[in-house]
């Protein structure tokens, strides 16, 4: 009898084409989605932000601060 250790039942990873704000630093590549973001500034160089999409993980963001 074969026994399945270790074997766990992945769940399907779901992703979706996400709005992003991106650094436009070129020495800076951090980047943060548009629901967990209520300013264009780079949270860590302080850069103007670019808006863009990425495909990411579907996360949600239950903040109050989110649009």
């Amino acid at each position: 009898m074969a026994m399945g250790f270790g074997r766990k039942n992945m769940e399907e990873i779901k992703t979706e084409e996400v709005k992003i704000w991106e650094c436009s630093s070129e020495t800076c590549n951090a980047w943060v989605r548009d629901n967990f973001k209520s300013t264009p500034k780079c949270p860590i160089c302080n850069s103007e932000m670019v808006e863009t999409t990425k495909e990411l993980q579907v996360v949600n963001n239950n903040s109050i601060f989110s649009k």
